[in-house]
């Protein structure tokens, strides 16, 4: 019985699958400086490219749906 219980919890909890969150560019409005980062660096700054699948913001970006 004690054997029984964590085996059915186990059949019955389904596979679970994260995904990173995603790379943008940010740009700040009072300079040209852009920054690769997953969040925004500040209140100010716009996203102009993205979204990237890593830190470099080189790499072919996610697919679009």
């Amino acid at each position: 019985m004690l054997f029984a219980l964590p085996l059915l919890f186990a059949l019955a909890v389904p596979p679970v699958e994260a995904a990173p969150a995603p790379w943008y560019v940010w740009a700040s409005p009072s300079s040209e400086h852009r920054v690769c980062a997953q969040t925004s660096p500040g209140a100010a700054w716009r996203k102009v490219a993205g979204p990237y699948r890593n830190a470099a913001c080189r790499a072919a970006p996610y697919p679009t749906r």
